[in-house]
């Protein structure tokens, strides 16, 4: 279906999650009816899962981890690291404009939040005691991740 088909497809359908459906497609972001509680939570309302209970803390396979909501390349496997957080952590991204990065001081100090470069959903934060060479710990919440297994292709929802 064209760009130009989906519009007057629009046109038809008038209600909020139709709109939110379409906008998805042409954006290639899930809209938010189609997330899980916890992915609104994380992704949307800035929150943070449990440490030690996410899917992908001792997740081992190669592949790329990736934002749940857009598909987003953000980590390589070889990057990731046991920080002992209790949450996924990795030293450097896939690419410079794989994540936005803003102050947050939503619990009295100052953290860097990380963002989603391609649809700004929120990922974890970004902490300047990692292993070299960066000295960087990207720590995300595994249900805001996407992990793509290299050997098989297997795309698995964090």
């Amino acid at each position: 279906m064209s760009n130009f088909e989906i519009y007057n497809d629009f046109q038809v359908k008038k209600s909020y999650n139709d709109f939110a459906t379409i906008l998805g497609e042409l954006l290639m972001i899930k809209p938010i009816h189609a997330l899980t509680e916890q992915q609104v939570d994380i992704l949307i309302n800035h929150g943070t899962e449990r440490p030690f209970t996410g899917k992908f803390l001792n997740e081992h396979r190669v592949g790329i981890y990736r934002c749940a909501r857009c598909h987003n390349d953000l980590f390589h496997s070889d990057t990731k690291f046991d920080a002992g957080c209790g949450w996924p952590s990795f030293y450097q991204t896939i690419s410079e404009s794989s994540l936005r990065y803003l102050d947050d001081y939503s619990l009295g100090r100052h953290r860097i939040e990380i963002r989603c470069g391609n649809c700004d959903s929120h990922m974890g934060h970004v902490f300047p005691d990692g292993p070299p060479p960066t000295g960087l710990r990207f720590c995300l919440n595994s249900a805001a991740l996407n992990f793509k297994w290299e050997e098989t292709g297997e795309e698995i929802d964090g």
